[in-house]
């Protein structure tokens, strides 16, 4: 499975680079805060909404430790779709949330 650290989003997204963040945790856990511009997909939904994803572009996934997200990235990768795990999700999140 690729990964990638919660400091090179963090980068990326400072230096304007426009990602693909999907937030796998539920939506009471997203109400308490979530990366900008990440879209919230609870991992219980993923294979029923995978179709709202495009094959041809790299999606992150991203939830409160690592583990949801982990499996997610497993599922679509397996799907055939582009997809790296933030490692450590939001717990080691130190970037801006909304």
């Amino acid at each position: 499975m690729k990964s990638i650290s919660v400091e090179e989003v963090q980068q990326l997204l400072a230096a304007g680079k426009e990602l693909n963040l999907i937030d796998v945790r539920e939506v009471d856990e997203v109400s308490v805060g979530k990366i900008p511009s990440a879209i919230n997909m609870p991992l219980g939904l993923i294979e029923f909404r995978m179709n709202e994803l495009d094959k041809s572009k790299e999606y992150i996934m991203v939830c409160r430790s690592g583990g949801r997200s982990g499996q997610a990235t497993t599922f679509l990768d397996n799907q055939g779709f582009i997809v790296m795990n933030m490692d450590g999700g939001m717990i080691a999140w130190a970037g801006d949330v909304e």
